[in-house]
């Protein structure tokens, strides 16, 4: 008789889990938003959910930095198991770190004194955001030169992407400017430029173009979209690690800030679409009105740190110094770790958010 019966306590699930060390396999999606440098709390949470042996994906589908992090994530899963996948992620970050070291883009002596993760401070960065209201980056980089290009060159393999051997399925989001319709590629439609498509703000880099369709940050319609994950998966659970808060309780009075909600609430409004379909149809499938018809219950979960991204000033999402990875990282790992805990066993059950809480 174990101590929480003798207490007359009923034995969980979660309880037995506990008792066993061992919790029981499952299986989820991932959904993975974009958000610059702050992607690296994204990469904490895939770091501490490979650390669970049982846990395994069946899809990703990710935009902008969560389309950087999820194709690091398949490569390293297909190459190297979890614990490749996290050398792949660690080493994906740091090569960002090392590119972005001698960039002019750095924090202030003020901002290192007062340990602000801003540049808001930073005479380059109030130059760079001077110039990119003012010409577009076909002018100030005529060239279409992007750092980022070379590091995930660096750093995955896409012919394992592609394989039929990479143990996920990976959906890339990316807005096509000609038609304003979400692209969504998938394993065999991987490649740089679909992944660099998806992190292509307009303000700060050339559209890329991929088949003679010019594409920019996936963000605009999908961030990330959800439908893939419906439509190409068995698994009814969707894991959504937000970077962008979906409330902000000061109204923005700067013009950096008011630039910055209106590009979150736009960046989050294709997700808040989505989720208001899922609602539905899972009030369809619970009342008498779904009897009959074909359709699938999804479980929604989330993972977020909404205070700490709140606290975070726009002008950090280009901050790549590795103290302020870490920091994300450790943070990301801290946020998953609080939801294994109180969630895990609602996998396969039940949504652990409560959608119109959270999305309506």
């Amino acid at each position: 008789m174990n101590k929480h019966t003798q207490m007359g306590l009923p034995t969980s699930e979660h309880q037995a889990r506990a008792l066993n060390g061992k919790r029981p396999p499952r299986t989820i999606n991932l959904a993975l938003q974009g958000g610059g440098a702050h992607g690296a709390f994204t990469w904490g949470v895939l770091d501490r959910l490979l650390d669970e042996p049982n846990l395994s994906f069946e899809g990703i589908v990710a935009t902008s930095a969560g389309a950087m992090n999820a194709a690091v994530l398949a490569y390293g899963l297909t190459e190297g198991g979890r614990g490749g996948a996290q050398r792949a992620l660690a080493n994906f970050w740091r090569r960002i770190s090392h590119a972005t070291a001698f960039s002019p883009l750095q924090p202030s002596l003020l901002d290192r004194i007062t340990g602000s993760k801003s540049l808001e401070h930073s005479p380059a960065f109030l130059i760079f955001d001077m110039v990119t209201r003012l010409l577009s980056p076909y002018q100030f980089n005529p060239l279409n030169y992007n750092p980022l290009r070379q590091v995930l060159e660096q750093s995955i393999d896409l012919d394992a992407i592609r394989m039929s051997r990479c143990p996920v399925k990976l959906n890339i989001c990316a807005t096509n400017v000609r038609t304003g319709k979400v692209k969504v590629f998938s394993n065999d439609e991987i490649s740089i430029d679909a992944v660099m498509a998806s992190a292509c703000l307009p303000f700060l880099f050339q559209a890329v173009e991929i088949d003679g369709e010019a594409y920019w940050d996936g963000g605009y319609m999908g961030n990330p979209a959800i439908f893939p994950l419906i439509y190409s998966c068995d698994t009814p659970d969707v894991l959504v690690v937000h970077i962008n808060p979906l409330e902000r309780t000061e109204l923005p009075r700067t013009a950096a800030e008011i630039l910055n909600r209106i590009n979150e609430i736009s960046f989050n409004s294709s997700l808040l679409r989505e989720m208001r379909a899922i609602a539905f149809v899972t009030q369809l499938i619970d009342s008498k009105s779904g009897n009959g018809l074909d359709l699938k219950r999804i479980f929604v979960h989330g993972i977020s740190d909404d205070e700490t991204m709140r606290n975070l000033s726009v002008s950090s999402k280009l901050n790549a110094e590795w103290g302020a990875l870490v920091d994300l990282r450790d943070r990301g790992r801290e946020c998953a770790e609080e939801w294994l805990a109180a969630n895990y066993e609602a996998i396969g059950k039940r949504s652990s958010v409560d959608i119109s809480a959270r999305y309506l």
